[in-house]
């Protein structure tokens, strides 16, 4: 009956791929994130201190790699890509730029919660309790 992956045998499937719209969530994100470093970065020489031409480099190649990133979300390693591209940007605020390592931080809880929010979904699918996957 279904041959949709992540539902099982016997179990309605729903009628669009919520997966779908999670992929959205995440390619929204990362561009958001994107813009957030790249504007942090022009108030950061004015507060921060330790920035170096190196620094604003690495982290503006970061915010472009997100940007780029958000254009693979619907790739199966599109996840993984967001996921490292949170763990270098923590890296790269923790070696070059102290004062990036909140923002870092933030996308970082950010990001938990949407992967959590993605296994909720396709736990329940797979149980079959999605409200689309209930009979009318």
């Amino acid at each position: 009956m279904s041959d949709v992956p992540g539902v099982p045998e016997g179990v309605r499937p729903p009628p669009t791929d919520p997966m779908k719209g999670a992929r959205g969530v995440f390619a929204a994100t990362l561009i958001l994130e994107a813009i957030v470093v790249l504007l942090a970065l022009l108030v950061l020489p004015r507060f921060g201190t330790g920035s170096t031409a190196l620094g604003f480099g690495v982290v503006a190649g970061i915010a472009v790699a997100m940007i780029l990133a958000s254009g693979v979300q619907r790739r199966p390693w599109g996840l993984t890509a967001a996921l490292v591209l949170q763990v270098a940007l923590l890296v790269a605020a923790l070696v070059f730029l102290s004062s990036l390592v909140v923002v870092a931080v933030v996308f970082i809880l950010v990001w938990a919660v949407l992967v959590w929010m993605r296994r909720e979904v396709a736990r329940r699918m797979a149980a079959g309790t999605l409200p689309s996957q209930q009979q009318d």
